[in-house]
């Protein structure tokens, strides 16, 4: 290696690191309020390191959001696994047997994708005032299987495009029909494009705030929006408040070193590519 390449090297690895400490900031400062006494909190000593390490906040701040914890826990794998099914029979279908109108029905499935939130909010809460979904998790659920269904559908349409059509032709020569070449065939090559589903919906679904605080009630928050009441009335306990932010981040980033690899395999697999 000549001493330009490791010089080049060298500064590359040195902005990936700044550029890592810069992002890692707002953590650090979590982590160490988190740790602290109250007496501690300040916001000139926000980034001194705690006296002495307790996790009696992380503790008082599970007492509060276990329940939340698991209302989210429920909201995301649920919602994830709903969406990334439904994802992968449209994109099946969409992919592997075209019928007359089919490329209007992909584009107005992913028009949804391009919807805001907030201009179907209302109509949203009243229908599920309607058909009795309000106020519980099976509606956010629904809600959010609903608009998954796009950004699943568009990632599995393009996996199975690369699928050659030989492997349904020997399939139907079998006698496999439609569900089975979907069961027996498409389903266990698509393992790579559920992760990067799963993955995917699991961090939004677990990182929702404005659909779950608009349609369930407090005993079925999920913990975005239960954070809101570990303000006191009079005193906002930070430290209290950073742990239960620490907490109700930890899914997301188990999640990510766990399957973090399923998710680059996915990637790599052709489950994005167009």
């Amino acid at each position: 290696m000549t001493a330009r390449l490791r010089a080049a090297r060298f500064w590359q690895y040195a902005f990936l690191v700044i550029a890592a400490g810069f992002f890692l900031m707002p953590v650090y400062v979590m982590l160490v309020t988190g740790l602290k006494p109250f007496a501690e909190v300040s916001l000139p000593r926000m980034w001194h390191l705690p006296q002495a390490i307790s996790l009696d906040n992380f503790v008082a701040a599970f007492n509060v959001l276990s329940g939340n914890l698991l209302n989210s826990l429920i909201v995301a794998v649920l919602g994830a696994l709903g969406s990334a099914f439904l994802g992968s029979l449209n994109g099946y279908v969409l992919s592997k047997w075209r019928f007359r109108g089919s490329n209007f029905v992909f584009g107005a499935m992913l028009f949804g994708m391009f919807i805001p939130y907030q201009s179907v909010l209302i109509p949203l809460v009243r229908f599920m005032q309607e058909v009795n979904l309000y106020g519980g998790l099976p509606g956010l659920i629904l809600t959010h299987i609903v608009y998954g269904i796009p950004i699943t559908t568009l990632i599995f349409r393009n996996y199975f495009a690369t699928v050659p059509d030989e492997v349904l032709d020997s399939a139907s020569i079998d006698g496999a029909g439609v569900l089975g070449i979907y069961r027996y065939i498409m389903l266990p090559i698509a393992i790579p494009g559920f992760a990067v589903t799963i993955i995917w919906q699991f961090t939004s679904l677990w990182n929702d705030f404005l659909f779950a605080v608009a349609l369930t009630e407090p005993r079925f928050w999920p913990v975005t929006v239960a954070l809101q009441n570990l303000a006191g009335a009079r005193v906002v306990e930070w430290n209290v408040q950073m742990a239960g932010a620490l907490l109700a981040a930890l899914p997301t980033v188990i999640v990510y070193i766990v399957l973090g690899r399923f998710f680059l395999r996915g990637l790599m697999a052709g489950a994005l590519k167009g």
